[in-house]
Order: structure tokens, then C-alpha cells, then sequence
């Protein structure tokens, strides 16, 4: 897996009562990936507090995850709030990747949103 930094976007809402539980998941598995390469960039967005850097991406379920390097999204979904399945899916798209890997298509408008992403620093999870 080529070095660079990934992005991963957990997009939630502050009155979810299943968004305020999940993010002690996020900071439990940051916490374990945190030596892995690449460097993982993440982030907490309220979907409500932050409408402009998502701009189009309609929410429609929580927790919603984004994951995005700097050349693709490579994943843009809902996401059950086990730690295992957020693991699994980060072993799938970032950990155990393989260069040149082809992801599944994102809309427009997530590809837009990757992209402010990008621009953003690194949120306390």
C-alpha cells in the first residue's frame, strides 16, 4: 500500500443518541490503528453544524461513514455501530488495501465533499 494519508469522515448528528455512543467506538479503534500506514486523518462531522463542507451528501441514516485518499473514495455508507464492522470494513479499505485497488463508484456529490475533506484538519475524535 502506497504511504499518503486516508480520511476517514464519521458523519453524524449531535441530538443522535447512537452518534454520541459510536464515537467511543472511533476513538477505541483510532486508538488501535493509530501506528498503522497509512496515516489515517480523522474526522467528526455534525451533519447540521457543518451543512457546508457537506454540501449536497444527503444523510440518511447514522452513522454514516466516508473514507477517502487523496486520489478516490473508497467507501460512502452507512455503517452498523459495532466495533468489529467498523475493523472489518477499515481492514477492507485502508490496512489490507492493495495498490491500485478499484473502489465502487461514489456520487458526484461525495466526491465534492472528499474533496473540502481533504482541505480539513484532523478533528479530536
Amino acid at each position: 500500500m502506497p504511504q499518503g494519508t486516508v480520511h476517514v469522515a464519521c458523519l453524524c448528528a449531535a441530538w443522535c443518541r447512537l452518534c454520541g455512543d459510536y464515537r467511543a467506538v472511533l476513538r477505541q479503534v483510532a486508538a488501535e490503528l493509530a501506528p498503522a500506514e497509512p496515516t489515517l486523518q480523522w474526522h467528526w462531522i455534525d451533519i447540521e453544524d457543518e451543512a457546508e463542507l457537506l454540501g449536497d451528501v444527503d444523510v440518511e441514516t447514522f452513522p454514516t461513514l466516508v473514507i477517502a485518499d487523496s486520489a478516490a473514495v473508497r467507501f460512502a455508507g452507512p455503517l452498523t455501530p459495532q466495533p468489529d464492522t467498523l475493523r472489518r470494513l477499515l481492514r477492507a479499505t485502508v490496512v489490507d488495501a492493495q495498490a491500485g485497488a478499484a473502489w465502487p463508484a461514489a456520487k458526484l456529490e461525495m466526491w465534492a465533499f472528499a474533496e473540502r475533506l481533504r482541505q480539513r484538519s484532523a478533528d479530536t475524535i
